[in-house]
């Protein structure tokens, strides 16, 4: 595996075209008007809401409903996106960026999950840099989610607080989902919030689907920051929603055998490449630069907690 990002492109299936036949004028017409009347029906009913039973305007921005919050990075944030545009790291993240895109020529990508093999692997670091770099193209709107509801750390990286987030969401507990703009960033989030009991019964509560769906209309690009593979399941769901899923392993942290039972756990056709994080070689060909003392003083070591 290289120390670059490696998209492996995989070849599609043919989309097979089914022949439609012309229906008489009177049955076209008579259908037609059944499918716009569907179509206003479907819109009223997932009209986003400014409060209880109060619909936005048809023609209204939907997420101008959502609260601008402001950003707090920390020095151990390790956003190097965010203030460090001119370092290597933020060049690489801007690199990966350009091959999503590319990506996004051949095949349906907009839902993007970054997860890892094991904790400690840097995956909400790698999600965090990725949603603000192509945050950066203000005519794509990027959502970031913090999809790991056990162990959230997204939302701290950010300097955000304690708000509520997806798990009141999912809970009922919110009438309007918990996104905030991040206007410095041009950015939108969807933190986890508080940390439910049962992380897994929630997200398979139904409700989350029909959530992802909505997004999917309001957003260009959706990052999803989940769990790792191997110790838990609510991987698994958030893989099944996604597009496209980029694995993050760690140099001298993941094992080649938890790597294969990664791979193996992953559903080959949305798999889109690995991520080397880690590295000590500063050279080009290498994707994710490691950052520790020798970088910058203010970063924890290597070896420290990261997820």
């Amino acid at each position: 595996m290289s120390h670059i990002f490696d998209a492996l492109q995989r070849s599609e299936a043919e989309r097979a075209g089914a022949e439609s036949s012309l229906a008489e004028p009177s049955t076209y017409s008579v259908a037609t008007e059944l499918l716009q009347a569907a179509e206003r029906k479907r819109r009223g009913a997932s009209a986003p809401t400014i409060a209880p039973g109060v619909a936005l305007p048809e023609d209204a921005d939907p997420l101008e409903q959502f609260p601008a919050l402001p950003v707090s990075i920390l020095p151990n944030s390790r956003l190097v996106s965010v203030g460090e545009e001119e370092s290597l790291g933020a060049e690489k993240f801007r690199f990966l960026a350009v091959r999503l895109r590319q990506l996004r020529q051949t095949r349906p990508l907009k839902k993007v999950l970054i997860t890892s093999t094991i904790p400690q692997e840097g995956k909400s670091t790698v999600a965090a840099n990725l949603a603000c770099t192509l945050a950066r193209r203000k005519q794509h709107k990027t959502l970031l989610i913090e999809g790991d509801l056990r162990r959230p750390t997204v939302a701290q990286k950010f300097g955000l607080g304690r708000v509520p987030g997806l798990s009141e969401w999912l809970r009922g507990e919110s009438e309007t989902m918990n996104i905030y703009r991040l206007e410095a960033l041009g950015l939108w989030v969807l933190p986890a919030g508080s940390a439910p009991e049962n992380p897994l019964e929630l997200m398979q509560s139904g409700k989350l689907s029909p959530t992802m769906e909505q997004l999917t209309a309001w957003f260009d690009w959706i990052i999803i920051d989940s769990p790792p593979v191997l110790p838990l399941a609510d991987t698994s769901i958030w893989a099944r929603l996604a597009d496209g899923i980029l694995l993050v392993t760690r140099k001298g942290i993941t094992e080649k055998q938890q790597l294969q039972r990664g791979l193996e756990a992953l559903e080959p056709a949305k798999l889109l490449g690995a991520l080397v994080n880690g590295s000590t070689d500063a050279a080009h060909s290498d994707y994710y630069q490691r950052y520790g003392p020798a970088a910058s003083p203010t970063l924890p070591p290597r070896g420290s907690k990261q997820t």
